[in-house]
């Protein structure tokens, strides 16, 4: 087992093969980072992509912590990033007080 962040993994999970969608990276990519100035922005899509769409699930239930340490980015580039995600109807966050931890639902609006 190695540890990275404050998590445990084991070579099985760090080895799992992800398919990708080829619109992440020919369209969405060069939008959020060119277009939006918002590198961070992709960053937590693809985290948060890995935790939902990645593992089979509909949604994902991770703290800003998390979402800052597990990235490498600051909470507030992860705030900032949130924020242009929920504006482009790219992530929804739903949480049950406002001190709960969110629930983030991923969105791919480019399928139908």
């Amino acid at each position: 087992m190695d540890y990275y962040g404050n998590e445990r993994h084991s070579q099985e999970d760090l080895m799992t093969t992800l398919h990708f969608d080829a619109y992440l990276i020919d369209a969405l990519m060069p939008d959020l980072v060119g277009h939006d100035r918002q590198p961070s922005a992709f960053l937590v899509y693809l985290f948060l992509w890995r935790g939902t769409h990645g593992a089979g699930k509909d949604a994902q239930q991770v703290s800003l912590l998390d979402i800052a340490t597990r990235t490498g980015l600051s909470k507030r580039a992860v705030q900032e990033a949130l924020t242009t995600l929920a504006r482009r109807r790219l992530v929804t966050v739903a949480r049950e007080s406002i001190t709960a931890v969110p629930v983030y639902t991923v969105k791919r609006p480019w399928i139908r």
